[in-house]
């Protein structure tokens, strides 16, 4: 059993990049797994054929998980899951615009929570971010954030100018440490920092 500091000691070593405390998963800080009322209402066939469509993606045949997905939507349309999932299989293969469809779609039926609700923000926010339009993908990754969202958290943190600041000086601090000696800092951290 691993305790908050544990897990922040462990989370600084293997996110070298993150400012120490941010973006730490903690199991006892989720929602108790993001809660999604609406999937209890879908039959086990169709949650089975989205699990297939998943599998068969992360085999590497996008196309026949964006045909399976496809079939649950035509057959359960109210499903924002399987909007969400097959966006995922779209993006995958570089089509933003359907991608974008079924995300929208997907926010609008989970109402914007719920794991569904939080999932599709944080593609939306990678999408926009790749678009260039990080305010949106911000503002995406700060309500899927809301929801309990760790990944949401971390994304934040790394769009920070401020954090990204922190992250180079800390870097040199380490770096100089483990070679043993005094931290050297630029010009300009000298200059910020005083």
């Amino acid at each position: 059993m691993s305790t908050a500091n544990d897990r922040q000691v462990l989370n600084s070593i293997l996110n070298p990049n993150l400012p120490l405390g941010e973006g730490v998963y903690d199991p006892a800080d989720e929602t108790a797994e993001i809660k999604d009322d609406a999937a209890a209402a879908v039959p086990q066939e169709a949650k089975a054929m989205e699990r297939d469509g998943m599998i068969i993606a992360e085999n590497g045949n996008v196309d026949k998980s964006i045909e399976i997905f496809t079939q649950v939507i035509s057959r359960y349309p109210d499903y924002a899951s399987a909007y969400n999932n097959r966006a995922q299989a779209y993006r995958l293969k570089g089509d933003t615009a359907r991608a974008m469809d079924d995300l929208e779609k997907a926010l609008e039926l989970s109402k914007k929570k719920g794991k569904v609700g939080s999932s599709a923000l944080c593609q939306r926010g990678i999408i926009q971010r790749k678009l260039g339009h990080d305010d949106s993908a911000i503002e995406d990754f700060k309500e899927a954030a809301a929801l309990g969202s760790g990944f949401a958290k971390s994304m934040l943190v790394e769009m920070n100018p401020y954090a990204a600041m922190c992250n180079a000086m800390l870097k040199n601090v380490f770096e100089a440490m483990s070679v043993g000696k005094a931290p050297q800092m630029s010009t300009t951290e000298a200059t910020n920092s005083g």
